[in-house]
Parts: structure tokens; sequence; C-alpha cells
């Protein structure tokens, strides 16, 4: 079993950058593909990013391509979000995921654990 924190989320004015931290318990870390996700208010949950367990692949939805970069550290056993040219529209709940398996990385179904979100708020 893993066990997610999410950290790093806050107020930060457009333009600007956040780095969202997810930290994992456990030792099994890079046994599992790791995904973040958003759900803004009145809206449903989302793909954001996703890494593969070696690291070596990464997934973005179309709209944060370019602007967010997923990492990961398996030997500390955390996964990173950079987000940079922050817009209004992305404010949102950000959680962190982890899967086992190798393939539907953007379908949050396929998701096993979830932390309980950090949020992000972007003003305009």
């Amino acid at each position: 079993q893993v066990q997610l924190v999410e950290s790093g989320g806050g107020l930060v004015q457009a333009g600007g950058s956040l780095r969202l931290s997810c930290a994992a318990s456990g030792r099994t870390f890079n046994s599992y593909a790791m995904g973040w996700f958003r759900q803004a208010p009145e809206k449903e949950r989302e793909f954001v990013a996703a890494i593969r367990r070696s690291g070596g692949v990464t997934y973005y939805t179309d709209s944060v391509k370019g602007r967010f970069t997923i990492s990961r550290d398996n030997a500390g056993n955390t996964v990173h979000l950079q987000m940079n040219s922050l817009k209004p529209e992305v404010t949102a709940g950000y959680y962190c995921a982890a899967k086992g398996g190798t393939s539907w990385y953007t379908i949050q179904l396929q998701y096993d654990y979830w932390g309980p979100g950090t949020q992000v708020t972007v003003s305009s």
C-alpha cells in the first residue's frame, strides 16, 4: 500500500510558477507510475500529467504541454509537478495518484492510491 501527501500549493499571480510535490510512503514507490490530476469547482476531475515508473516517459494533457513538467525522485519517494506561466483557468485542487501496471496513464480510474490534494489558486 502507498500513502501520498501533496504539498506546494498556494496563491500565485498569473504568469507565476509553483512547484507541487507529492511524498509517498512505502518501499515500493518505484513500482508505481505516478500521475497528477486536478479538479476545479463544479467540474470533473481531469488528468494533468503522468510519469512512468522509471521516470523515462511522461504524459501531459495538451493544455499544459510546454508549461508543466512532471518529474520523480525514486530514491526520495517523491514526484513533482513544476508549473510555469500559470493562468487563472488552472485554479483547482491538485491530486497526486499512484498506479500499478504499464498502460492507461491518463485514466484516473486506473489509479489505485490518491493523496488528499493541494489547492492551487491563480489570480488574474
